[in-house]
């Protein structure tokens, strides 16, 4: 019989049950029938204990095998077929189908009834059935975004229900509560995090005297073309920032909370103006400027809705939902920026050399940044032209 352990954490269950599942043959009066049972009861002790009935996420399931057998995604594509898929996969953008399940079960032994689960959103269901007590309340405090000091666990609903009131109140809180497909999050977000971090974006804006009204434009692209324009300037970010804000479109500068995972988002005030937050958490220009006018495809495109919002990892780049495909090409590929046309004749796009990318980016009248992260992302290669995406000096124009 193998050595048992206690089961102290999530990683701990995982690996009992996929243990018990590699026992479920075993015979009675074995050495291997008694670990079963004994690994049985430590689950039932730590879900009872917990609270928890449900199952390990199947994601952090394979996560954990993978872990413990050094392997790479790449291992995974024999398994689940393509790295496209595995990438989709992993980041919680694609559901685990019945093949790919079985094949999983097949290759790493991770129990069918784990992969197999209907999957969940990093979604709350609303104010009224919140556990306040999850949110994270230390590092919101830190950021003072809620009042701290002693007591800071003992009236969570009473401190986040005041942050609610400069979102907007309960309304404009509880449609971040519902289940947005368009939602480009990572698995591992934490959904309470990721509900402050919006509140907070939104109740800054709150706080803002925005004179001028938002109107749509008729050709959204005008807007970005007008706002990519303001890039070469040292100061862009700024300027493209105060742009916004004369159009009606306040843009709000957030601390990132831990497992957010987040680059920006597009939300909507009461009074249904679009609000832009972004969390600077890579501090590089090509960040900034792809974020910012993701984003602002967005509202460009998308928010007719007054239920919908948009919450962007950008670094997920399997996407397969269409708002957010349409959002991507309208930031990155279409005439608004780079024109098919210049980016199908440059030659950055066969050699993307330094002096290819400062030719086209002064041809078009863009911060070299700008062709610059187009072309890591089209080759795949973060480490491709780092001398143009001006590393730590976003932060600093915003006061971080």
């Amino acid at each position: 019989m193998a050595e048992v352990k206690p089961i102290r954490n999530e990683q701990d269950l995982t690996n009992a049950l996929q243990r018990i599942q590699k026992l479920s043959q075993a015979e009675s009066r074995t050495p291997e029938h008694d670990e079963r049972e004994i690994l049985s009861a430590l689950v039932e002790q730590y879900q009872n204990k917990t609270g928890r009935d449900a199952l390990p996420n199947p994601i952090a399931a394979i996560e954990s095998h993978m872990e413990q057998n050094g392997m790479t995604p790449r291992d995974l594509i024999p398994i689940i077929g393509s790295r496209s898929k595995v990438s989709a996969v992993l980041s919680g953008n694609r559901s685990i189908t019945m093949p790919m399940a079985r094949a999983l079960h097949q290759h790493l032994g991770i129990p069918a009834e784990i992969l197999l689960q209907e999957p969940t959103t990093a979604s709350i269901k609303s104010a009224s059935s919140t556990d306040w007590k999850k949110f994270p309340l230390r590092e919101m405090a830190k950021h003072m975004w809620i009042e701290g000091g002693p007591g800071l666990n003992e009236r969570p609903e009473e401190l986040l229900k005041d942050l609610i009131d400069r979102a907007g109140g309960p309304e404009v809180a509880d449609v971040l509560y519902r289940k947005n497909d368009q939602s480009r999050t990572n698995a591992k977000t934490n959904p309470y995090a990721l509900t402050a971090w919006c509140w907070q974006v939104l109740a800054q804006a709150n706080q803002r005297n925005f004179a001028d009204e938002y109107h749509r434009s008729a050709d959204p692209s005008d807007l970005l073309v007008e706002v990519a324009r303001l890039s070469p300037a040292i100061d862009g970010p700024k300027r493209a920032v105060a742009f916004l804000a004369e159009h009606g479109i306040p843009v709000e500068t957030v601390h990132h909370l831990n497992r957010t995972h987040l680059d920006g988002a597009a939300l909507q005030l009461k009074d249904g103006r679009p609000v832009i937050g972004l969390t600077l958490r890579y501090d590089r220009l090509d960040n900034f400027w792809f974020t910012l006018l993701h984003e602002l495809a967005h509202v460009a495109l998308h928010m007719d809705d007054p239920d919908r919002t948009y919450v962007d990892d950008l670094m997920l780049t399997d996407v397969g939902d269409e708002t957010e495909k349409a959002a991507d090409a309208l930031a990155q590929d279409q005439d608004s920026l780079i024109p098919p046309a210049e980016w199908a004749a440059s030659e950055v796009n066969v050699n993307p050399s330094p002096m290819a990318v400062i030719a086209l980016a002064q041809q078009i009248g863009v911060h070299p940044a700008l062709v610059a992260g187009r072309a890591r992302r089209e080759y795949r290669n973060f480490r491709l032209l780092s001398q143009f995406v001006g590393t730590g000096t976003v932060q600093k124009q915003f006061g971080f």
